[in-house]
């Protein structure tokens, strides 16, 4: 897609910028959008398929690297703005529409958006990507998800793996503190080639984790208690929609054990894709998941579909929404899950 595409990303802030500012009915703005008029819109509209072809132009357009590094901003404004509005809505709708808001706003333009940030190498963009973590309350995600994640995707050692027949509910319950514990894991063990204790301030997790605890505290002070509390539940929000879409992206695949003991090398088989459009600029190509665990150093804008990869009926908005009612999605998914296991037979 050329940089405009993904540019119109960022809309989607601006439409929950709008709500938070008018509050009332207006507080729905972004709930409605993301997950009704987008899924909706994407039952009509194609696939698109393309793959870039001047991979080096791409990359020389520095306008890509710019998208996630406004959006990553976006997010803390959104949730400053959030707390200075809290006490002007009046009941209960308008608050709970707000947190709605807020966390799905959490869940992309912090988590996903901290996702993308997080692969880069430059230092600039690796503290942007914890800052815009540390405002869905998932900063461990960063150490996690590059380091455990891409290693042990689609095999049970992964705290995120979704084998066939789980629900979303009980992914959550495995996922959430899984991936905390496996961030602690992951720094023990490089800390102990080192000789030094998992208590040692060399430890990531654990600064990390300090951070967050003064960002929390610091909020606490700036927007009041129940602003606050309101926020944190928003970023709850934010992290549930985050494990849903890893639910997904995931459900049903795993990578074959080898004679040696060790799992096959990840391919683009091992991740469901989706090329759907709005789905595609709103999580800039998240849902090209194929390609990016496959080869998970490509930058967004050059991420590709693969005709082997499984492919979703529909965008990610669309799929979480199927997810979160676990009989329909069953029906939908296992006969294309089916297909994909008769392939590999």
């Amino acid at each position: 897609m050329p940089p405009a595409a993904y540019a119109a990303a960022l809309i989607f802030p601006f439409i929950a910028a709008l709500g938070l500012v008018l509050g009332g009915p207006a507080a729905w703005l972004q709930p409605a959008v993301a997950f009704g008029l987008v899924p909706l819109a994407e039952l009509w509209l194609k696939p698109t398929t393309d793959n870039r072809a001047d991979e080096a132009e791409a990359r020389a357009e520095t306008v890509y690297d710019q998208i996630p590094r406004v959006l990553a901003v976006a997010q803390w404004c959104l949730v400053f703005l959030f707390l200075l509005r809290w006490d002007a809505y009046a009941g209960l709708a308008d608050r709970v529409g707000a947190i709605a808001t807020l966390g799905i706003a959490c869940g992309t333009f912090g988590i996903n958006v901290g996702h993308e940030l997080g692969h880069r190498t430059g230092r600039f963009d690796q503290l942007l990507a914890k800052a815009a973590l540390v405002s869905s309350l998932y900063v461990h995600f960063f150490i996690e998800h590059n380091r455990g994640h891409h290693a042990k995707v689609s095999t049970p050692e992964d705290p995120v793996f979704s084998p066939r027949g789980c629900t979303v509910y009980g992914h959550w319950l495995r996922a959430v503190p899984g991936t905390w514990q496996e961030a602690w894991r992951l720094e023990a063990v490089r800390l102990e080639k080192k000789g030094l204790s998992p208590w040692s301030w060399q430890n990531e997790h654990l600064r990390l984790q300090a951070i967050q605890a003064l960002v929390v505290v610091a909020l606490f002070f700036l927007g009041g208690a129940g602003a606050a509390l309101a926020w944190m539940a928003a970023a709850v929000l934010g992290l549930l929609l985050l494990e849903t879409v890893n639910y997904v992206e995931h459900y049903g695949l795993s990578r074959r054990k080898l004679d040696n003991g060790k799992y096959e090398r990840v391919q683009p088989i091992h991740s469901w894709n989706s090329d759907h459009p709005l789905g595609r600029i709103l999580l800039l190509d998240l849902s090209r998941h194929s390609d990016h665990h496959a080869n998970p150093g490509r930058p967004y804008q050059l991420l590709r579909t693969f005709p082997e990869a499984p492919q979703f009926p529909t965008g990610y908005p669309g799929m979480v929404l199927l997810a979160l009612v676990p009989p329909a999605f069953f029906a939908v998914m296992h006969p294309q899950l089916a297909q994909w296991e008769a392939a590999r037979a």
